[in-house]
């Protein structure tokens, strides 16, 4: 069954926008009208299966999920409603949080603006994933105090995206930034404070009624993928986050990491194409925008990703993949590619379990 459905409106003309940012209709931003394809596509999609885009404020996507083009103010402030209703997408990344912690009121809002099946994969402030405080350029200046704290990981992040989202919060991901030397130095040390980060964070959310919602931990060092940090996740109730990034093994080399933590929930966040070794965010920005075409398609992470959102879900476990547009080009291109992967991979089993296909 499909989750959302999509309202009908006019086709964006030729030369972009029908209106002026001045002329906006009062309605705000509009969704387009999705294909017959897309709709049966998202027919065939498992109710548990949550695909997504990183976030939703790019005027490239005119024509595809929106019905014209609209500024980035635009779509960041009022874009949500329409992005929830495109059939394709029952889930988001929220990732404004993490340059500053955001409020219940905040959670709420973005909450009351999707259905009631759609969910929110929601990453924790900076303020608790990186070792290092840093300027306003990125820079690291000084260690951080707040480095991994319970505490504040909890009181900052886990409780209010809980309380704000309720049932729509998907998955809670710590996303570790680079650790600084003193860590990489230490690793048994980071891994001690991330399990107690973790086992704070997961009865935080237990506690908040909010049991469908995942903990997850996203890293940028290989040096973490250790058998202690297995034990960590797994003695904490909480998973892996799949982060596909040029920082980190080839997806093959990951998966044993989830195999380890079998059966559990999938999360995922498809972050850079990953056959370019160190390709970085501004290179895919120069080379992909404005983010309407699939310029560079990756098959082979689509049909993986598909085989493990399919073993996922068919034992009875939710999944949660986000994609960004510096993946291939297009977040959705790309998740209408995953999806129909996904499809036929579900097909695919189905058949075998009725002895049409081995």
């Amino acid at each position: 069954m499909t989750r959302m459905t999509s309202h009908t409106v006019s086709s964006p003309s030729p030369g972009g926008s029908l209106f002026s940012e001045e002329e906006t209709p009062a309605a705000g931003v509009q969704p387009a009208s999705p294909s017959a394809a897309i709709t049966q596509l998202a027919g065939q999609v498992p109710a548990t299966a949550w695909l997504g885009t990183s976030s939703w404020h790019y005027p490239g996507w005119g024509g595809l999920v929106w019905d014209r083009i609209y500024t980035e103010k635009q779509l960041s402030q009022t874009g949500l409603p329409a992005y929830a209703q495109y059939p394709l997408f029952a889930a988001v990344g929220l990732d404004r949080g993490f340059y500053r912690p955001l409020t219940v009121a905040q959670y709420a809002g973005y909450a009351a603006d999707v259905p009631d099946a759609f969910r929110f994969v929601v990453k924790a402030p900076s303020q608790v994933t990186d070792a290092l405080i840093r300027d306003a350029g990125g820079k690291g200046k000084q260690p951080n105090p707040d480095f991994l704290q319970a505490q504040m990981a909890c009181e900052q992040f886990v409780a209010p995206a809980c309380q704000g989202m309720g049932h729509k919060l998907g998955a809670l991901v710590f996303q570790i930034s680079p650790l600084s030397r003193p860590w990489l130095r230490d690793m048994s040390a980071a891994i001690d404070r991330l399990h107690a980060m973790l086992r704070a964070a997961v009865d935080a959310t237990a506690a908040a009624d909010t049991p469908g919602a995942v903990v997850a931990v996203e890293v940028r060092n290989p040096e973490w993928l250790t058998p202690d940090f297995i034990a960590a996740l797994k003695d904490a109730r909480a998973t892996y986050c799949l982060g596909l990034h040029p920082r980190m093994p080839p997806i093959d080399q990951q998966l044993p990491i989830l195999r380890q933590l079998w059966p559990g929930p999938f999360v995922c966040r498809w972050n850079l194409n990953i056959k370019h070794g160190a390709f970085g965010y501004e290179r895919a920005r120069a080379l992909y925008s404005p983010f309407d075409t699939l310029v560079d398609p990756d098959t082979d992470t689509r049909n993986v990703l598909a085989r493990v959102i399919a073993g996922t879900v068919g034992a009875g476990q939710p999944a949660f993949v986000t994609v960004s547009n510096k993946a291939e080009g297009s977040a959705p291109l790309s998740v209408g590619a995953l999806a129909a992967a996904l499809a036929s991979e579900v097909a695919r089993r189905q058949a075998g379990r009725d002895g049409t296909v081995r």
